[in-house]
């Protein structure tokens, strides 16, 4: 499955210059999302959707993709996450299903990614997007931005989806795949997200 990594935003609540290279362990942020993909077993090409608003991130990118040929650099108009994503996708000529992911979840795995794709194989539903259970966000002393009720729980969107190619312009039925992984409570946003990260690394 082909994936489309979101690394067009600036990251303002950081306080930063652009938030893909936000520095994490001596690391841009955007850099273990792409190492993680890369050693993924269930992921073929990485486009990677990036926008004028990140002029470094893009030259970063471009020097990053010399290295490592299964990754291209796609240029979107940057006028917003979802029309962005779709301009990539079609650009790329991404055929069937594509796997989204976002540039600030810098805890992710290969083996989380592969879970997930797995874990779509295994059901009916055009599309499948990653949500995490609010119990993992209090114990890290997290505050989400975004919450869902569902089966009279709380859960929280990860930034994490798999979309039909096909569909990709319409709203599309989606699998609510609900985990309770730590690495991807961490949707770096704040500085304090930023700390949080550092620590679990640093174990």
């Amino acid at each position: 499955m082909d994936a489309v990594l979101m690394a067009g935003g600036m990251g303002k609540r950081l306080g930063k210059d652009e938030k893909p290279l936000t520095i994490l362990q001596g690391k841009p942020m955007i850099q273990y999302v792409l190492f993680a993909l890369l050693r993924s077993k269930n992921i073929g090409r990485i486009f990677v959707a990036a926008s004028p608003k990140v002029e470094k991130t893009t030259r970063w990118l471009l020097d990053f993709k010399n290295e490592y040929n299964r990754v291209e650099v796609m240029m979107t108009p940057g006028k917003g996450f979802v029309s962005d994503m779709i301009f990539a996708v079609e650009k790329a000529g991404i055929k069937d299903e594509v796997f989204i992911i976002m540039a600030d979840l810098p805890l992710v795995t290969p083996d989380i990614i592969d879970s997930i794709i797995e874990k779509h194989e295994e059901i009916n539903t055009p599309a499948l997007s990653v949500h995490m259970k609010l119990d993992v966000y209090t114990e890290l002393g997290l505050r989400p931005d975004t919450v869902f009720h569902k089966n009279n729980g709380i859960i929280v969107p990860c930034g994490i989806n798999i979309l039909n190619v096909e569909k990709i312009c319409e709203e599309q039925e989606d699998y609510n795949l609900i985990l309770d992984h730590k690495q991807l409570a961490l949707n770096v946003n704040t500085l304090e997200d930023l700390a949080v990260c550092g620590r679990m690394l640093g174990h």
